[in-house]
């Protein structure tokens, strides 16, 4: 009787002891990896329990990341910073209200421009556009924002071909028929020229946390409304200064956009801006804003 012979007999002659054998080591088996999937999954909903807030269940972005020890927090600026006064200039109310019209009749002005000049901006003056935006306020003064001008015009198009193949996939699979039909008046498609018109690209990041000095991780608090009032601050300094803008949301290109321009895993591309004078021909759809009445409630 060779070796699978006897195998074989020894499988018929004990067959009950042998089965047996493999459902008890199927159910420790099963048993084990069940506790360990919920013990997993229970550490998870904590954490996300935890990281909720309000009645909407939106996940926060000011996570804890745990560290309790009163020796390892330190704030997001020196604690003894000190108050100093603030004495801004002071206005009659007629000044006040003449300022405010001025300055409604120039942002009234400020419309989205698909159609640059090739013309170049003075260096000191995209500083001093990005200098304004830091002055946006931010949670905890984290500061939250990165603002990558690009004028190189290899990276421009590099920056216009990522973005013009995740469009064509946008507009004819991710994106709703509805939500393309809503942007034919704009005339707006996959095709984005002005990408490499317009002299300068202003690329807006959100860091979702950054790095103490201490190696340990700080956490951004209100990352996006706080990255979100810069870029509208961003905005209106483009429009004062008699500069356009267009403000596009490249959907889907991230994290080839953040690798191409060698962006950490921390931020997130929310904005990208072409910026410059419009071209001499350059049109846009005779709007009508909403108004007063429509826009805000007075208690």
């Amino acid at each position: 009787m060779n070796v699978i012979s006897l195998a074989i007999w020894t499988l018929e002659k004990n067959c009950f002891i042998v089965y047996s054998g493999l459902i008890v080591c199927f159910i420790a088996f099963t048993l084990y990896h069940k506790n360990k999937l919920e013990e997993y999954y229970s550490e998870t909903s904590k954490k996300e329990k935890m990281a909720r807030t309000g009645t909407g269940g939106k996940a926060r972005d000011f996570q804890d990341d745990g560290d309790e020890d009163p020796d390892l927090l330190v704030p997001a600026i020196p604690e003894d910073t000190p108050q100093i006064p603030y004495s801004p200039p002071q206005r009659s109310d007629d000044e006040i209200l003449q300022r405010s019209r001025e300055y409604y009749e120039l942002m009234a002005e400020r419309r989205t421009v698909r159609s640059f000049s090739p013309e170049p901006i003075p260096q000191e003056v995209l500083d001093n556009l990005i200098k304004t935006a830091g002055t946006s306020p931010s949670g905890a003064h984290t500061e939250p924002w990165t603002f990558i001008v690009v004028q190189d015009p290899e990276m421009k198009s590099a920056i216009r071909e990522i973005v013009e193949e995740e469009e064509e996939l946008n507009y004819n699979q991710r994106m709703s028929r509805q939500w393309v039909t809503d942007l034919k008046p704009f005339a707006t498609k996959p095709v984005k020229p002005y990408l490499s018109d317009a002299p300068a690209l202003v690329l807006v990041f959100r860091q979702t946390h950054s790095w103490r000095e201490d190696g340990k991780k700080r956490m951004h608090y209100y990352s996006e409304i706080s990255t979100a009032i810069a870029a509208g601050i961003l905005l209106a300094a483009i429009q004062y200064c008699g500069l356009v803008a267009l403000t596009s949301t490249p959907l889907n290109c991230n994290a080839r956009l953040r690798d191409l321009l060698s962006r950490p895993l921390n931020e997130r591309l929310e904005l990208l801006l072409p910026v410059g004078r419009p071209h001499k021909e350059a049109t846009v759809p005779d709007l009508e804003r909403k108004k007063l009445e429509e826009i805000m409630v007075k208690i």
